[in-house]
């Protein structure tokens, strides 16, 4: 955690944050959020995620009092203040203190600087391996911040060797815990289209390969697939070699993953101005 936030309404120490223990937020799991990069100095697709994050709030009923443009304004004072040069950035809304202890009420507003590992080259180069899930995120277009179930369920994938896990239900895929996926066959690449958050790293994807096919996917597609991988801030774009310890293709990194890889690369760089 970096020295500087966004509490409620000014910047102070991160380590003077605070939450009230009855904000529905805690009590509830209710609250939104989002998060992004900064590379060389500079928010990554600022503009998406903060419409996103402005669009999580009015869906859910949480009052955001910040409008675009101070967002914006707090966001390039924290990486000036914190010098962010590579790093992440996590904003939260919380759920708010009601009366009944269950509604949303006055919501708090939370941005918080992090130092950010991402995935190593290792597993770049090799892919990594999901747990299939029965399961539908609640709402999942929104980027609400309950994450119990996956968080539950991490306590097995060092043992499992599993990076994360890959949801299902009746037949149909719809996203890993934290990221889209994708699936490459006869060389066609396939995302699902419900059940889903719109993730700005899937949205560039999608601008960067224009006939990738929108769809809904069942589990069996994903087993039979030549090559598969998954999408998000965090992780950019991640191979995935094996689908509960089972091979996926030749079980190496395919080509047509590594060319989105590289496109994305070369985006990134575009935009961050480098």
């Amino acid at each position: 955690m970096k020295p500087f936030c966004f509490a409620v309404d000014k910047i102070i120490e991160s380590e003077k944050a605070s939450l009230h223990p009855m904000d529905i937020g805690l009590i509830r799991g209710y609250g939104v959020f989002d998060f992004f990069r900064t590379v060389n100095y500079h928010p990554m697709f600022l503009d998406d995620y903060l419409n996103r994050f402005i669009w999580s709030a009015e869906q859910t009923h949480l009052s955001l009092r910040y409008d675009f443009d101070r967002l914006q304004n707090i966001v390039h004072e924290l990486i000036d203040k914190n010098n962010l040069k590579q790093g992440g950035i996590r904003m939260i809304l919380s759920g708010g203190v009601s009366d009944n202890h269950f509604s949303p009420a006055a919501s708090s507003l939370f941005i918080f600087c992090e130092e950010l590992l991402m995935p190593s080259e290792e597993k770049y180069g090799n892919g990594v391996n999901l747990l299939t899930v029965d399961y539908i995120r609640p709402i999942p277009e929104i980027k609400t911040t309950n994450y119990a179930l996956p968080v539950y369920l991490s306590a097995d994938w060092g043992t499992k060797n599993a990076e994360d896990v890959l949801y299902h239900f009746n037949g149909i895929i719809s996203e890993s815990s934290r990221s889209n996926i994708f699936i490459v066959k006869d060389g066609i690449t396939s995302t699902p289209k419900n059940n889903i958050l719109r993730g700005i790293t899937r949205k560039r994807i999608l601008e960067l390969q224009q006939d990738i096919q929108v769809r809904d996917i069942r589990l069996e597609e994903v087993l039979e697939a030549d090559e598969v991988f998954i999408s998000s801030t965090t992780k950019r774009i991640l191979p995935i070699t094996k689908i509960d310890g089972r091979p996926v293709g030749s079980g190496l990194v395919g080509e047509k993953t590594k060319s989105i890889m590289t496109a994305f690369e070369i985006m990134e760089k575009k935009n961050a101005k480098l």
